[in-house]
């Protein structure tokens, strides 16, 4: 597996497949092109479907600066390597074809000249979750990243911590409209309000919904936020972890100990199925930011390493078979209130699991196969389309 750098990446929303992805596919073009007359970039299915709802255009336009630049929209031709596919073409001045090259938005930010992860570095040694909770025996699961990472990744998620309590204090100040042509009001700001005046019980469970909100509400705004595994997603881990430090311990240490167990349990997720809602639907970002978030509170509330494993199990299990059908393609309806919901969830999972022994019927492992699976049998309306369920409520 890859290192958990992949999984924590700062950058601009709304969308990691359709904005950082289409962006680096771009950056990558132009390096390996040089400099050409024109420039044409023919995008396909998902990317085609949702992109100007993701604002993907404008996204792959500013890496072309100033040069000429056509953009070409073919929401229903889908190549069969990958939904996410995209070809750049440099063209001469007379529109002829100099040099061409595919890629893909897999998924986080990734891209791919072939629609997988072939060129994936290997970091960790071990890709399963009973395999590595077998090679810790009492160990935790924190120790596995510092053991394959090196000293320097805590560094790197002190930065990413840093940029997750900032989206969550930016989003909550923020009262403006999101942008699009839903004219959505952001909820961070007036839940947040509203909450303080209510009982302790009621405050501290959905001030984990406000932080989300804000969070959520920042990326859709294209506001600077953390992939945790994803933009549509990156709501649920930092709210869950912002709750645990506002209201029981302030220890940064213990933070970034979970965002590393956070970021193992993404990348088993994403090496041994997928993190794309293009490819397997919104349970490849909503659940498994929620298992993510599930594992790592799991782990600050005390509990085993196999008492996270099964919080990180209940956080996706719940979540299987959840499509990916952003209304008019923006990342607003359903997905800010999903960030929020699953971020109370993760909450929920990681306290059941505490009150076990850890054991249980259905392994973390095979709730990721089972997550591909359906993933693969969802029709592909329903894989950020915008052509089916949600998307179509108000006709």
């Amino acid at each position: 597996m890859d290192s958990i750098r992949n999984i924590f990446k700062i950058g601009v929303g709304p969308s990691s497949s359709h904005t950082m992805g289409p962006v680096k596919a771009s950056q990558l073009f132009l390096k390996m092109i040089g400099d050409a007359p024109k420039y044409k970039v023919a995008l396909y299915g998902s990317l085609a479907a949702t992109g100007k709802g993701h604002l993907t255009n404008i996204a792959i336009s500013k890496q072309f600066a100033n040069k000429i630049l056509e953009i070409e929209w073919h929401p229903d031709i889908f190549l069969p390597e990958h939904p996410n596919g995209m070809v750049f073409f440099a063209l001469d001045s007379d529109g002829n074809v100099l040099k061409s090259q595919k890629y893909f938005s897999i998924g986080g930010g990734d891209v791919s000249t072939s629609g997988t992860r072939d060129d994936e570095k290997q970091v960790y040694p071990l890709n399963k979750m009973t395999d590595i909770l077998e090679y810790l025996k009492t160990r935790k699961l924190w120790e596995y990243v510092d053991e394959c990472e090196g000293g320097q990744i805590w560094g790197y998620l002190d930065e990413i911590w840093a940029v997750m309590k900032t989206s969550i204090r930016n989003g909550l100040e923020h009262e403006s409209t999101l942008p699009g042509v839903l004219h959505l009001p952001r909820k961070a700001s007036s839940v947040y309000s509203r909450l303080h005046g209510m009982n302790q019980f009621v405050k501290r469970r959905y001030m984990t919904m406000a932080y989300a909100f804000a969070v959520a509400e920042e990326n859709a705004s294209g506001q600077t936020i953390v992939t945790a595994p994803t933009c549509g997603s990156c709501g649920v881990v930092p709210a869950s972890l912002f709750t645990y430090s506002e209201n029981y311990e302030h220890y940064e240490k213990k933070i970034l100990h979970a965002l590393a167990t956070a970021g193992l349990i993404g990348n088993l997720i994403k090496h041994n199925a997928s993190i794309s809602g293009a490819e397997v639907g919104c349970q490849g970002e909503v659940g498994s930011a929620c298992s993510m978030a599930a594992g790592a509170l799991c782990q600050l509330l005390g509990g085993s390493p196999h008492q996270v494993e099964y919080a990180a199990e209940m956080g996706l299990e719940h979540h299987l078979g959840l499509t990916c059908d952003p209304v008019c393609g923006l990342v607003q309806v359903p997905c800010i209130e999903r960030n929020a919901f699953a971020a109370v969830r993760a909450i929920d999972a990681a306290s059941y699991s505490i009150l076990t022994d850890g054991k249980h019927l259905i392994s973390f492992d095979k709730v990721v196969r089972v997550m591909k699976a359906t993933g693969n049998d969802l029709p592909s309306i329903y894989k950020e389309t915008s052509l089916g369920g949600l998307a179509n409520a108000e006709e």
